[in-house]
């Protein structure tokens, strides 16, 4: 299997190389990403191999996504494993993970490009669904996982044979992580899971979850472990499905464990490191959601610039008053400085230093960016922004989400101060 899987593999690369020579010969009449940003050999942070890996992922988001996200939203549920099936049979779910696990061994810059092209669903659950699977759920695990919870969890995620989610968050625990309350008691060569998380992205369809939990009474910064946990082991309890605001298309969960028996051996890396590990996943969470909703800001403010074009108030298009292009340019304009913290942030970190204020900043800047693009051209739209069917009201209600989940505004805040030495002390 592994061989094949290589093979598959080569023939990805080989036909990205192909597309990458045809980008090349093609480079003098300056052709546009799915954004409508040049490709330009000088770009400071993309090859032309990222843009060929974003072109392909373009075609399966136009021709199986995008078809069918408003039925999706509609239903409050998308086919996860259906999707996931077929982004993994293109590699798209282990874009930076171990090749001997079915990844392409890429640099973490090529995930950030997958998430800038998955920007252009129509929708913010299915890329965040897609991020918890790749960039949340798993790093860990391919980082510090033996071998064995690496073929039999990472592996099928990869290929998107399993399905995975992340269980943190608790009812008393959002962003302040270490405040958790699940257990896993060791017994044996067994430990015991009891507690409960909650807003659990693809909770109702996931295979099994990377679940952090308390392992030990040593402080709280030093506890705590990451397990791989089937979700069909006995004692789990899907408690119901969570009604959100946003994200409709993205099934979240409640979630509780009632005696749940696991291996040992399910545990990633060493005992007691979990928080740790988990804070390292952080990074890679927060600059792929910049990076997804980078992509959704730029479709709204192009939809918003066509739309207040054509929509006439006071015999002149809205879009020739003054208060609304200062006002997109201002936001333009915005969308441009993020971009670039997130570009230097991703250079710093393939090179192994730790972003963790960078990514900070980013995610911050990010949430609070996103809310005014939504706000300002919901605005724009006027009555037809407060309908249903238009994609800034999906955008608003779906974009508010990231000052709260994997780690709130003020949690960022916090993170920032202490790089700069401001807390106060106790």
């Amino acid at each position: 299997m592994c061989s094949s899987l290589t093979h598959t593999q080569h023939k990805l690369l080989l036909t990205q190389k192909c597309s990458t020579r045809k980008l090349a010969e093609n480079v003098s009449s300056k052709p546009k990403t799915a954004s409508g940003s040049e490709i330009t050999a000088d770009h400071l942070l993309y090859t032309p191999e990222h843009f060929a890996l974003k072109e392909s992922l373009k075609k399966i988001i136009d021709q199986d996504i995008n078809p069918y996200v408003d039925q999706w939203e509609a239903e409050g549920i998308f086919p996860a494993h259906k999707v996931f099936k077929l982004l993994g049979n293109a590699g798209f779910l282990g874009v930076n993970k171990p090749v001997e696990y079915g990844g392409l061994g890429l640099d973490f810059s090529y995930s950030i490009a997958v998430s800038e092209e998955l920007g252009n669903i129509r929708c913010g659950g299915i890329p965040m669904a897609i991020g918890v699977q790749t960039d949340m759920a798993t790093p860990a695990l391919a980082r510090f996982g033996s071998t064995e919870l690496k073929k039999e969890f990472l592996l099928p995620s990869i290929m998107g044979d399993k399905v995975a989610c992340l269980g943190v968050s608790e009812v008393g625990a959002g962003s302040d992580v270490a405040t958790i309350k699940t257990n896993a008691v060791r017994e044996g060569d067994e430990y015991v899971v009891n507690g409960g998380k909650m807003w659990t992205t693809n909770g109702t369809q996931a295979d099994w979850m990377c679940l952090l939990a308390n392992t030990s009474d040593s402080p709280s910064h030093k506890n705590k472990s990451l397990i791989c946990l089937p979700m069909n082991s006995p004692g789990v309890h899907i408690a119901r499905k969570i009604d959100n605001m946003g994200m409709r298309s993205s099934d979240t969960a409640e979630v509780f464990f009632d005696d749940v028996r696991m291996p040992c051996k399910n545990l990633i890396g060493q005992e007691g490191m979990g928080f740790t590990y988990q804070m390292l996943q952080f990074q890679e969470e927060r600059l792929w959601a910049c990076s997804n909703i980078l992509t959704m800001m730029d479709n709204i403010i192009q939809e918003t610039i066509q739309y207040t074009r054509q929509r006439k108030i006071f015999k002149m298009p809205v879009l020739y008053h003054q208060s609304v292009h200062f006002r997109l340019a201002e936001l333009e304009t915005e969308i441009e400085l993020l971009r670039s913290l997130l570009h230097r942030s991703t250079a710093l970190y393939i090179k192994c230093n730790d972003v963790t204020k960078l990514a900070s900043m980013a995610k911050l800047k990010a949430g609070r960016l996103s809310r005014e693009v939504g706000d300002s051209c919901l605005q724009y739209w006027g009555g037809m922004g407060f309908t249903s069917n238009v994609l800034v009201s999906r955008f608003y209600r779906d974009a508010r989400l990231l000052s709260i989940g994997g780690g709130a505004d003020e949690v960022m805040l916090s993170i920032i101060c202490k790089y700069m030495d401001t807390l106060p002390k106790k």
